[in-house]
């Protein structure tokens, strides 16, 4: 499943996952929060779900991200973000 996710859908994904915003995602990967928007609902669609919380759950389980994952000290920077992501 997630094979069928592109690179920028599970970079949209694992950030979506630690807890960052769309607003927050798109600081960090320089993209309009629409375009964030559009590669989430398309990502979700692809995994069959349509809540942020399942998105979580089947990215741990498609190994998009791991519990040990956490925004690097740019992503943190970018976002405005003091927290990693996990706590």
């Amino acid at each position: 499943m997630a094979s069928a996710l592109t690179p920028r859908e599970k970079e949209v994904v694992r950030l979506a996952s630690l807890g960052c915003t769309d607003q927050e995602t798109a600081k960090i990967l320089k993209l309009a929060a629409s375009t964030v928007n559009n590669h989430k609902a398309r990502a979700m669609a692809k995994l069959g779900t349509d809540k942020t919380a399942l998105l979580t759950r089947l990215s741990l389980k498609l190994k998009v991200t791991s519990m040990t994952d956490k925004l690097t000290p740019a992503e943190k920077r970018k976002s405005g973000r003091k927290d990693d992501g996990w706590n």
